[in-house]
């Protein structure tokens, strides 16, 4: 005699088969980048320690250009990109700002030599939510957003303005013509205690915002402009989504 499945258990079979399929897309998180600068620029990635690195830490980016990057729904780390690079004279990879020091277009786990503007990101964090900002606490070197893409009730959060056109003197990076190509944070250029609140300074009512971060902050107010400066710069987004990294917004 024959025995026949019951149609409820392939019913369920099939529901059960139907949502991993669905949900398959859920176990990662496809970062976009597109590069509006008129120039080429060479972003990197970094994964915070102990964390799966991506499948690049490092690639070129055309003005124009458009790429992506598939990372673990749990994934934590940062973006950023580098300028004015070309290969010197003994065949090492070398960057005016944000370099990462690798000698190779990979960054192969090392972080931007600042100044940097950073996208910095905790997937999956406290709550299950996703939480992201732009940061100019490594300082400045070009104009980045952040765009939630499937998620609800998410919002972009952007560093849109030049800095460097208003950057301080005595924090001005200047390239070989002369030109600002970036703008050091008062802690990296100056190295004090009330600018890197360290020491006395190490907490939040004892280390407000100065002259240097109001600079950056009035510049971008959506973004990190020291290291207090969290109720206008964390943003927060349920977890699943997607998310474009764009350069010069």
């Amino acid at each position: 005699m024959k025995s026949h499945t019951p149609l409820a258990i392939i019913a369920f079979t099939l529901v059960i088969f139907l949502y991993a399929c669905t949900h398959a897309g859920a176990q990662s998180v496809t970062f976009s980048f597109t590069n509006k600068c008129p120039y080429t620029v060479w972003p990197g990635t970094l994964t915070n320690a102990g964390g799966p690195a991506l499948s690049s830490t490092g690639f070129t980016l055309a003005a124009g250009a458009s790429s992506s990057l598939s990372a673990p729904a749990t994934w934590a780390g940062r973006f950023w990109a580098r300028t004015q690079c070309s290969t010197d004279a003994s065949g090492k990879f070398v960057c005016a700002t944000a370099d990462c020091a690798s000698g190779v277009i990979e960054c192969n786990g090392a972080g931007a030599i600042p100044p940097a503007s950073l996208a910095e990101f905790t997937l999956s964090g406290d709550g299950g939510k996703d939480y992201y900002d732009i940061s100019l606490v490594d300082g400045f070197n070009l104009p980045i957003s952040i765009t939630p893409q499937g998620g609800s009730g998410c919002n972009s959060t952007s560093c849109a303005a030049n800095v460097n056109a208003v950057c301080d003197a005595s924090l001005a990076v200047r390239g070989a013509d002369g030109t600002v190509i970036a703008c050091k944070s008062a802690c990296l250029a100056l190295n004090q205690p009330q600018y890197c609140c360290t020491g006395a300074y190490s907490t939040a009512e004892t280390c407000p915002p100065t002259q240097y971060s109001m600079t950056f902050k009035q510049q971008c107010p959506q973004a990190y402009s020291y290291a207090y400066d969290d109720k206008s710069s964390t943003f927060t987004c349920p977890s699943g989504g997607n998310y474009l990294i764009t350069f010069c917004p």
